[in-house]
């Protein structure tokens, strides 16, 4: 089978132990993370190739994320390692019942928000791939890296291969100059399969629609109208998937979510996840559930949005970024066992 790509920056996640906040010790525990590699990740993790484009610095922090990629069987033979660079970082605070859980960034002037059209061989990277997969958050990082996206699309476009993209909007990211809606229009011409919430469409695309989301009681029959919205003016667009999130507290959420195709409408089973152990990366594991369920199950669209539900549902029993479980997990969630009684 051919492999998947995916594109953006890996950052060193520094994270307080336990549910302390920023620095009532002074203690942080180090990992790697970042969307579109945590995708890579989940989608090495079920089985297939998967392989990521970026740039790090030439040095032993770079080295070590490389490493690290290695360790999940991501490809890294496109990774460009930069004399000079610097690795973008980014700090967690995990929440703890009415607590949210908070985000720092530390990622501007980073090895791969340098990067610029023509630093990057596309026919030599999508050499033997069938799938690229980027989020809103690689355009939001510089003007450059928002022209590279743009040439990796339509790249892209020439040769036939299937396109995926998280909307992914960040607030505090957009800080050179434009705003996504001046921005993302553009790119989402060339998406296949979008994953997007309300807010994304909003703020990306300048789709409104009230979905009781702000509310805390969800209308999922709403999402099959910003579905027909998006297909309607992005014809290209042929599938829409959303995950679904109902924040009870920091360490209780119901998770479920929807997929919108040209055929059809599917709602996934929900569960309702308690003692969450970390949430971050669970819309990414979401994103390579998916991107697996759509290479393998064919237009079986409701087995399709349940696997990618039920292996972001297990990324929130992980501590990290990164997907650290297999296919068979995930199919026997699915299949009804999420009972979490002991396997011997």
């Amino acid at each position: 089978m051919k492999k998947v790509v995916t594109f953006g920056e890996l950052m060193l996640r520094l994270t307080p132990p336990g549910r302390e906040v920023i620095l009532q010790t002074p203690n942080f525990v180090a990992t790697f993370g970042g969307a579109e590699a945590n995708v890579a990740v989940a989608v090495a993790a079920y089985g297939d190739r998967a392989s990521f484009v970026s740039a790090l610095p030439a040095n032993d922090l770079g080295r070590a994320a490389v490493a690290e990629l290695h360790r999940f069987g991501v490809g890294t033979d496109d990774v460009k390692m930069v004399e000079g660079g610097r690795l973008g970082l980014y700090f967690t605070q995990t929440g703890s019942n009415m607590r949210p859980s908070k985000v720092l960034y530390d990622r501007a002037d980073s090895a791969v928000a340098n990067l610029k059209p023509g630093d990057i061989d596309w026919d030599k990277v999508l050499e033997d791939a069938d799938w690229f997969h980027v989020t809103g958050i690689t355009p939001a990082l510089s003007a450059s890296l928002c022209d590279l996206t743009l040439e990796a699309l339509k790249a892209c476009k020439k040769k036939g291969i299937t396109v995926s993209c998280d909307l992914n909007y960040r607030k505090k990211l957009w800080k050179w100059g434009k705003e996504p809606i001046e921005v993302m229009p553009e790119i989402a011409k060339y998406i296949d399969v979008m994953i997007a919430n309300e807010e994304d469409c909003q703020k990306c695309l300048g789709i409104r629609m009230e979905t009781g989301v702000d509310a805390g009681k969800l209308d999922v029959s709403k999402y099959k109208d910003l579905a027909d919205i998006i297909m309607r003016d992005y014809p290209n667009v042929r599938a829409l998937a959303v995950s679904l999130r109902e924040s009870v507290s920091a360490d209780i959420n119901n998770w479920s979510g929807v997929l919108a195709t040209r055929e059809g409408f599917y709602q996934s089973r929900k569960y309702a996840i308690t003692d969450i152990v970390d949430r971050i990366g669970g819309g990414d594991s979401f994103g390579g559930s998916l991107i697996y369920a759509f290479r393998h199950y064919g237009e079986d669209y409701e087995k399709i949005i349940n696997y990618a539900i039920g292996g972001s549902a297990l990324k929130h029993t992980i501590y990290g970024d990164f997907v650290r479980y297999g296919r068979e997990d995930v199919e026997a969630l699915i299949a009804g066992s999420g009972n979490g009684r002991i396997q011997r």
